[in-house]
C-alpha cells in the first residue's frame, strides 16, 4: 500500500449515507471498526477539523481528516457512496469518493504527505473514473494497492 498511509482490505466499503454529518458519522464508526479506535473520539476530531471550512475537495472527492494520539502513522478508510451527497466542497460537486485519513497527533509532514497523496490520485482521470467505475470494496482496494505498488518502483 502507499508508503504516506496504511489502508487495510476491509477499510475500503460502500456506504449510503444521505448527509454531510452522516458521512463523518460512518467515516468515525469504520475507522472505529477496521483500526480500534474509539469511534466517538474520532467523530468530535473529523467534526472539529470540518468546523475549520470543507474538506470537499472538489471533484466528487471529500478527504475528512484529523489527528489523534491513536496511531504512530497515518491510515485511511474509503467510502464509495452509492448516492452523491453535498459536502460544501469548493466546486459545488457533490461527493461520492471519501478518503478518512487519521495521523498522529505531531506527524506534521507525514499528515500533509498523506494528504498529497490522496490528493494526487484523485486529480489522475484515469484513475478517477476507475474508481468510479469499479465494481465493489475489492475491486477499488485493487486499483489502489496497484497504484501504490507502480508508484513505489
Amino acid at each position: 500500500m502507499d508508503a504516506h498511509f496504511k489502508l487495510l482490505p476491509d477499510a475500503v466499503i460502500t456506504a449510503a449515507p444521505e448527509s454531510k454529518p452522516a458521512i463523518l458519522e460512518t467515516v468515525a464508526q469504520h475507522f472505529a471498526a477496521i483500526y480500534g479506535v474509539d469511534g466517538f473520539v474520532v467523530l468530535e476530531s473529523l467534526q472539529e477539523r470540518e468546523a475549520l471550512g470543507s474538506t470537499g475537495f472538489g471533484r466528487g472527492v471529500a478527504i475528512p481528516h484529523a489527528r489523534t494520539r491513536d496511531f504512530q502513522r497515518p491510515v485511511a478508510v474509503l467510502l464509495r457512496l452509492e448516492h452523491p451527497v453535498d459536502f460544501a466542497a469548493a466546486d459545488g460537486m457533490p461527493v461520492d469518493l471519501v478518503f478518512g485519513l487519521l495521523s498522529p497527533e505531531n506527524a506534521g509532514a507525514s499528515h500533509l504527505h498523506a494528504l498529497a497523496a490522496i490528493s494526487r490520485l484523485v486529480r489522475d482521470d484515469a484513475m478517477r473514473q476507475a474508481l468510479a467505475d469499479a465494481t465493489g470494496p475489492e475491486a477499488l482496494y485493487a486499483l489502489l494497492t496497484n497504484v501504490s505498488d507502480r508508484d513505489a518502483a
